[in-house]
């Protein structure tokens, strides 16, 4: 696909997340006023905002915003079934795990909330938690409903 195509694509994908994106820019105004950072990141077509002050750790997707409780999203952790004790996985990338979600959220828009609790909310069960840590471990797979 040319450049300009993908380009095209994805800023509808982000028009299409944006009433989800609405939520997460407000948490992060809160957040930031709160002494969190903020900060435009291209790779992960997101708004991360670090030192988010609220939850009990690790990061939350909204659309286009991606909210994380530490102080870099480029740390590492461990995957949703080696936390479950279902095997050993090496380390993911936390920044490659929320960028599925955001292009997760970039195809599916405000539909991609209710078919996540559909299939389990946070859980390893939960295929878009499957399909994010699959990506963030080679790069490739972030469709909850691929066949790798």
């Amino acid at each position: 696909m040319p450049v300009f195509g993908l380009r095209v694509l994805q800023a509808l994908g982000m028009v299409w997340a944006l009433p989800v994106s609405a939520l997460g820019l407000l948490l992060a105004a809160a957040a930031v006023s709160m002494g969190a950072t903020a900060r435009i990141s291209r790779k992960d077509f997101a708004l991360v905002v670090q030192k988010f002050p609220w939850g009990p750790g690790g990061a939350i997707t909204f659309g286009n915003v991606i909210l994380h409780t530490g102080a870099d999203l480029d740390c590492a952790c461990t995957t949703y079934a080696h936390r479950a004790g279902l095997c050993q996985d090496a380390p993911i990338i936390l920044a490659d795990h929320e960028r599925a979600h955001v292009y997760q959220y970039m195809v599916l828009g405000v539909l991609f909330l209710p078919l996540y609790l559909l299939c389990g909310g946070v859980s390893y069960r939960n295929r878009f938690e499957q399909a994010a840590d699959r990506y963030a471990q080679t790069g490739r797979g972030w469709w909850p409903w691929a066949n790798f």
